[in-house]
């Protein structure tokens, strides 16, 4: 065997699954008690699968790191697929508002956690709803949504029906969220990335193509703070 992975066992979980993260690294969630050489057959099995996830163009694409920024007047963050303009201003408020501009207070503005949280906030605020909405279209119950930070992946769903999205999902274009959500809501129905589940995929997001290229050449820019 000629890659290497990590073993992530829990008391929770029932089934042993394999996922290739966004780093290329992968990872094998099995069930507490499961032999290191259980997990071998199984990776072993996968073979194939796992080449073709590390080789895949959409989602591992080498993009150049986009600069790091400050929160200082003038500078600009991405919110929605836009980006605006960041001012600091003096003010008594404890918060950061937007208002077709991030208007952040000056006792904020050296705080790098400051406008990851408001991400977070709006994330909660804009993209759970859009996941109970999608999930009545394609008919499948969502055991709970949660907003997380997760480096590598940009959604995933759990066995036992959870479905995560990572924070920075909100600064993409909301037919970009569409896809993300409906991608792994598909997962409930179609476990494997099958012809039916493109189809699934396609006839509830006709952007489809267009979010995954949108991801492809942006995806790294949803990764900076700012």
């Amino acid at each position: 065997m000629d890659f290497t992975y990590i073993i992530q066992r829990s008391a929770k979980r029932r089934k042993l699954t394999i996922t290739v993260e966004r780093d290329r690294s992968i990872v094998v969630h099995a069930p507490e008690g499961t032999s290191d050489e259980k997990i071998q057959q199984v990776v072993e099995s996968k073979r194939q699968w796992i080449y073709e996830k590390i080789g895949h163009p959409q989602k591992y694409q080498e993009l150049p790191h986009a600069p790091g920024k400050e929160t200082v007047s003038g500078e600009s963050a991405l919110y929605l697929g836009r980006q605006y303009r960041i001012e600091v201003i003096k003010t008594d408020a404890n918060e950061i508002q937007f208002s077709q501009r991030f208007l952040i207070p000056a006792k904020l503005a050296k705080q790098a956690e400051a406008l990851r949280e408001w991400y977070i906030g709006k994330a909660k605020e804009k993209i759970v709803p859009r996941v109970m909405h999608h999930a009545h279209q394609l008919g499948v119950d969502v055991a709970m949504v949660k907003i997380v930070d997760n480096r590598y992946r940009w959604g995933s769903c759990t066995v036992n029906d959870n479905v995560n999205f990572n924070w920075r999902l909100i600064k993409a274009p909301m037919f970009v969220i569409d896809y993300v959500i409906v991608h792994e809501l598909a997962h409930l129905i179609e476990s494997n990335h099958t012809p039916r589940f493109w189809n699934i995929v396609r006839a509830q997001t006709p952007k489809m193509e267009k979010a995954k290229a949108w991801l492809k050449e942006n995806g790294q820019l949803l990764e900076e703070v700012i």
